[in-house]
């Protein structure tokens, strides 16, 4: 099938390459010009894994790439709007994006097309896209409008498309929900997973994935509800682990008795400095507007959002406590990047609380990955970058893991202890064990555990640190 996406963005770009890899003829539209020729030019300009695989597989053939969104539409059967939503002062999605690219579908129609909201917006956006595009000529017959909302984690954006949990096709006729079931048929089928050069399967995928086909509004509230809960998991996960903190229990053991509990599950109890990047916040915030706008007070959301802000406050107070001062502390810090496998900065706790650190006088010298180059474009003095973790943790006072990177939960920790001044760790992921750290002699602070001590630290130090480590 012909497909134009538009917005190359990060779920535009991972949409349309992997449209591509389904088999569809998909030309990828962006009114950013230099976007366009550096995409054409083979660059990738977002971190995230199997994507230059599909995009040096695809472009020039399955995949091409235009600023001209008059004649994709004409050459496509279905148009994907993937373009940004930015919150508004208010909160609510500003979708002046969406209306923009809805007044220029109109006037290239030139056969049926079904117009498809792929970026994640507030219920009731479809018939907004269909009265934009009546008011501006186009016949009603010759377009429908669906929802089919995008489930993408970042980091593992491709896979998650090629082996979803669902597909949700939001659609108010069959005639639009056949051309969408057309489109996914590859996946619900089976038959791309037996292709040569499909990505490999991830663990607990499910093959064929299902397809829930519902009305456009339930699968725009779906979308905001799915993600909105999420959030609410990792907060409400936070919340557990400062209790934790205050009577001396393990929230890794909590997190495991209640995790086997079918009905919770174990994925998103994952305690650290709360949720960032740029879906949880902002999609929380324009569900909460929608509930409003409603005539509901969703006041579960504010709490959600106080617990997470909080959190980051907590880690801070962690700091101060096992260095008593902070101006002029020279701290290491691994991870800038709001999750690891992705170089996305936007509402990342790791750099809110640097940006913190920094105000306060301390000296940052950081390691990410891939999130450097980023964050060297958002704060251009007051920090300096390393090249390694170990560079990071060179003559620090202590070491702050902000992101769960792989890489970082895999250190030499007795090179990692030559290299700091004092060998102080203080954990926002969680990514090692209390006990081995102080075996391996270091002071190792983290989330929802107590604070463990190199052996051989009198007793009654290792009970004032705690003390304050639970006070923090």
């Amino acid at each position: 099938m012909h497909i134009a996406v538009v917005g190359s963005g990060y779920v535009g770009l991972v949409a349309g390459a992997c449209f591509a890899d389904l088999g569809h003829e998909v030309i990828l539209v962006d009114n950013d010009e230099r976007k366009i020729a550096a995409l054409r030019n083979g660059q990738v300009p977002i971190h995230e894994r199997f994507l230059p695989e599909l995009l040096q597989r695809h472009r020039g053939q399955k995949l091409q790439f235009s600023t001209d969104l008059h004649e994709a539409v004409r050459a496509s059967q279905a148009i994907f709007i993937a373009v940004g939503t930015p919150p508004t002062d208010r909160g609510d999605a500003d979708l002046s994006y969406v209306e923009s690219v809805a007044r220029e579908i109109a006037g290239a129609i030139n056969g049926y097309k079904v117009v498809v909201e792929k970026s994640t917006v507030p219920v009731y956006t479809s018939e907004w896209v269909r009265r934009i595009i009546l008011r501006n000529g186009a016949d009603p017959e010759s377009f429908d409008v669906a929802s089919n909302p995008e489930f993408l984690r970042e980091g593992t954006g491709v896979t998650d498309f090629l082996f979803p949990d669902r597909i949700l096709v939001g659609c108010d006729n069959q005639r639009c929900a056949a051309v969408l079931r057309e489109i996914y048929a590859p996946l619900t089928s089976g038959s791309y997973y037996q292709t040569t050069g499909a990505i490999p399967q991830p663990d607990r995928a499910t093959i064929p994935p299902p397809i829930i086909v519902t009305s456009s509004k339930s699968a725009e509230l779906i979308k905001h509800a799915s993600n909105a809960f999420l959030a609410m998991k990792i907060s409400f996960i936070n919340a557990v682990a400062s209790v934790c903190e205050s009577v001396g229990a393990d929230v890794s053991q909590v997190c495991h008795g209640v995790g086997t509990d079918a009905r919770i599950g174990r994925r998103f109890l994952n305690p650290g400095i709360g949720y960032g990047g740029s879906c949880f916040p902002k999609d929380v915030m324009a569900f909460r507007a929608v509930a409003r706008e409603c005539g509901y007070d969703f006041r579960l959301l504010d709490e959600v959002v106080r617990i997470n802000e909080d959190q980051r406050e907590r880690f801070l107070r962690k700091v101060r406590s096992a260095l008593w001062t902070l101006r002029g502390k020279n701290l290491g810090v691994l991870g800038l990047a709001f999750k690891g496998g992705t170089d996305d900065i936007r509402e990342s706790p790791a750099l809110l609380i640097v940006q913190s650190l920094l105000q306060e006088g301390c000296r940052i010298t950081a390691y990410d990955p891939a999130a450097m180059e980023r964050t060297q474009e958002v704060m251009s003095s007051g920090i300096k970058f390393a090249n390694s973790a170990y560079e990071a943790a060179h003559g620090a006072d202590a070491l702050l893991i902000l992101t769960e990177w792989e890489e970082f939960a895999n250190l030499d920790l007795n090179r990692l202890r030559d290299e700091l001044k004092y060998p102080i760790v203080i954990d926002g992921r969680n990514l090692y064990d209390p006990e081995l750290m102080g075996g391996q002699g270091f002071t190792y602070y983290s989330v929802g555990r107590a604070a463990s001590h190199p052996d051989g630290v009198p007793a009654a130090l290792k009970s004032a640190l705690k003390n304050g480590a639970n006070k923090a």
